[in-house]
């Protein structure tokens, strides 16, 4: 009988407590156990979005890693992440072939692969206390996204925990502490899981030897009461649950009220050739925006006090060819709302481009002193990192015959009766940039973002990450797609008016401004410090138990 089967109440009260010993699970088990918490972390994001299946994903992994060595933790973290990776960015193969999806989906499982090495190295700290446990894989799990957040190349958020929560009471926390929170709060809700499974296993392996007859304890002690180790951090898993529906949801804004167009004009073709057919993807947008003013000119459609455009709806740089600009112009004159515009601006430098959202007002046309151009450039789509070396990987980077230029500010835009907190695509995912634009004074988060070149499951996954952003900063929001998924998201999350994909629709509401400030906000990354912070030292505690164990005499 292992120690571990032991009541740890009978350890003699003079004698320090010994760090609890056994064995893994065996391989056989831990292995598929490992592929099936990646296959249940991927149905808890959009477009399954079973969102109770995260913490399950987060307990098996910790489960299967536990007790074993640093290689064998690792392998077991790095099965996780191909199962949950390679099909949640399956989108990313669809118009580029099969090798950047691949290397894509490798380079993130290994920070899961990291991920399984840390919970191996801290089985003993997890061993020492059962309660220990959950707190442990919650710091790790944030530890992990914060690297895999930042490296390399600026990193890709993609997958986070917190973006499985999206109609989770866990995505109310995001308002308290914001993304990091919301992952810490959800992985621990995994360890409280794992706690209670693998103390019922341990319990289970009991022998009749260990328990005395009638009921009574080991000794003639008090009786062993087999359901606490399992029903106690069960219970507890669920109440942290639904302790986020005591969050105070965030209510409506007390700023002006605006009308706001979302027009999505729709491309002629998906794929990386959707702007082949010159002007096409302006032309519709244009079109659409002439619609949309003639049944506000019948009484049909209250009139907008702002336009929203998605990224790429200009395929022409309309600051350099008159044609396009005109265009922008009569739509914007006809509707009598200024429209902030998407649109790939050339330059600054030869062969250099920037993504751009640009304000284009009725009357006066482009207002240069509201443009935006996006600060993170996705690399190897948006520009090529060491594109010699990257060329002799594949021949495809010279599909990107010009590199995005990166901007420097952040996407303050006012527009007038509104100020516009501008995020380009795959910016919301990334904390600081969303963050910045409230910090500057927005009152309403517009993400303008092109999935032509993707599918439904990759919009439904952004407007995930949207409906967070919302709570976090407590701002209504919204996200405008040339093809889809477009809406509009109050600040508690919930989605209005959202579109279908690949089709042409224009919808309009009202939205009430706001001007306050949440605590997520006003902390802004000192909460993913410390937890970061504490997952390191967690690491350093786990180093200093292993080395006592190695020289306790016995």
């Amino acid at each position: 009988m292992t120690t571990l089967d032991r009541d740890e109440t009978h350890t003699p009260a003079a004698l320090p407590r010994p760090v609890v010993t056994g064995r893994p699970l065996p391989l056989r088990i831990a292995a598929p156990l490992a592929v099936v918490a990646g296959l249940a972390l991927l149905l808890a994001f959009p477009p399954y979005g079973v969102w109770p299946l995260a913490p399950v994903g987060v307990a098996m992994l910790a489960a299967a890693a536990h007790r074993r060595r640093l290689r064998a933790g690792a392998g077991l973290g790095f099965l996780t992440g191909v199962a949950f990776f390679a099909p949640l960015l399956a989108w990313t193969n669809l118009h580029t072939g099969y090798l950047p999806w691949v290397l894509l989906s490798l380079l993130q499982a290994g920070y899961l692969a990291l991920l399984g090495a840390a919970t191996a190295w801290v089985s003993p700290l997890a061993d020492r206390s059962r309660w220990a446990w959950p707190v442990l894989t919650g710091l790790l799990w944030v530890g992990q996204e914060a690297l895999r957040d930042r490296t390399p190349f600026g990193g890709f958020p993609w997958g986070r925990l917190a973006f499985s929560q999206d109609t989770s009471p866990l995505l109310r926390l995001a308002s308290l502490g914001g993304v990091p929170l919301v992952t810490f709060a959800t992985a621990l809700v995994g360890g409280l899981l794992v706690t209670a499974a693998w103390r019922g296993w341990a319990t289970a392996r009991r022998t009749p030897h260990d328990d005395a007859p009638h009921g009574g304890g080991p000794q003639g002690g008090p009786p062993v009461r087999r359901w606490a180790p399992v029903g106690v951090p069960a219970a507890v898993a669920v109440a942290l649950t639904a302790v986020g529906l005591l969050v105070p949801g965030a209510t409506e804004g007390s700023g002006a009220t605006v009308t706001v167009a979302i027009v999505q004009g729709n491309v002629p073709r998906l794929g990386l050739d959707f702007n082949a057919q010159r002007q096409a993807v302006l032309n519709n947008h244009v079109d659409a925006t002439i619609e949309l003013a003639g049944r506000v000119a019948a009484g049909q459609e209250r009139q907008p006090d702002l336009v929203v455009w998605p990224e790429n709806s200009s395929d022409i740089d309309p600051l350099r060819n008159p044609e396009a600009g005109a265009r922008i112009s009569q739509a914007a004159d006809t509707v009598h709302a200024p429209i902030l515009v998407g649109a790939v601006l050339l330059g600054p430098g030869p062969g250099q481009v920037r993504n751009a959202g640009i304000l284009w007002r009725p009357g006066t046309g482009a207002d240069m002193r509201q443009l935006y151009t996006k600060r993170h450039p996705v690399p190897f789509a948006e520009y090529v990192p060491l594109r010699d070396i990257a060329r002799k990987v594949s021949k495809q980077v010279d599909l990107i015959r010009s590199d995005f230029v990166p901007g420097s500010t952040p996407g303050v835009v006012r527009a007038g009766p509104a100020v516009l907190g501008d995020v380009i695509c795959f910016e919301v995912a990334y904390d600081d940039v969303v963050r910045d634009t409230v910090v500057g004074g927005a009152q309403l988060l517009v993400v303008q973002t092109n999935n032509a070149t993707f599918d439904v499951a990759e919009a439904r996954q952004q407007l995930a990450m949207v409906r967070l952003r919302a709570v976090e900063h407590g701002r209504p929001a919204l996200m405008a797609s040339t093809v889809g998924v477009s809406g509009f998201v109050a600040p508690d999350g919930r989605v209005s008016d959202a579109t279908g994909f690949n089709t042409r629709e224009v919808v309009v509401r009202q939205l009430r401004l706001d001007d306050g400030r949440t605590l997520a906000t006003r902390l802004g990354w000192w909460p993913e410090v410390a937890l970061a912070a504490l997952a390191v030292a967690a690491l350093v505690g786990a180093a200093v138990l292993r080395r006592r164990q190695r020289v306790m005499p016995g």
